[in-house]
C-alpha cells in the first residue's frame, strides 16, 4: 500500500521566562503550524491548567475523528444516491485518568444529526455509518471505541 506523509510544526509558546525551571511557572500554550495553513492556538485541558478559550489536544482528536467520519459518510451517500442536505455533530468522548495522571480516551460517541429529503430510505442511509468506519483514517487508527448515534431530520425545502 501506498504511504502518505503528513506534517504539522507544534510549537510551545508558555515559557514566561525561566522555561520550565518551576512546575507552575509555565504555560500549557502552543500552536500548531501547517505550511499554507491558518496556525491553531491550543493549550493543556483546563482541568490539568490549560486555558479553557483555546483548543487542546482531546479536542482535536474527536473533532478530527468527527469530521473524518462526516466526510466519508457524505461520500457514500453521495454513492449510494442519498442526497444529504445538512449534516452536524455533537461528539461525546469519554476519557479516564489515572492515579498516576496517565490518562486515555475510553470511548467515544459521534451524534450527527443529518437532513435529508422525504422519500430517503432511513435504515439504509444509517447503514452507511458502519461502512465508515471500514475506510475513515482516523477511525481506523484509534483504539478505543467508536459508537454512532445518528438523528435524522427530513427536509423539502
Amino acid at each position: 500500500m501506498p504511504e502518505h506523509d503528513y506534517t504539522s510544526r507544534i510549537v510551545w509558546t508558555g515559557n514566561r521566562g525561566q522555561g520550565t525551571a518551576h512546575y507552575k511557572g509555565y504555560d500549557r500554550s502552543w500552536t500548531v503550524e501547517t505550511p499554507g495553513k491558518p496556525v491553531i492556538r491550543c493549550s493543556n485541558d483546563p482541568l490539568l491548567g490549560g486555558d479553557p478559550g483555546l483548543h487542546n489536544p482531546e479536542d482535536l482528536l474527536i473533532s478530527a475523528l468527527s469530521a473524518c467520519h462526516m466526510l466519508w459518510f457524505l461520500h457514500l451517500a453521495s454513492d449510494a444516491g442519498v442526497a444529504v442536505k445538512a449534516y452536524s455533530d455533537e461528539p461525546l468522548a469519554v476519557g479516564e485518568t489515572n492515579a498516576d495522571g496517565a490518562s486515555r480516551f475510553l470511548r467515544a460517541t459521534l451524534r450527527p444529526h443529518i437532513t435529508v429529503p422525504s422519500g430517503t430510505h432511513l435504515a439504509r442511509t444509517d447503514a452507511l455509518h458502519a461502512e465508515v468506519h471500514k475506510v475513515c483514517f482516523i477511525a481506523r487508527s484509534v483504539s478505543f471505541p467508536v459508537d454512532i448515534a445518528a438523528r435524522y431530520r427530513i427536509a423539502d425545502t
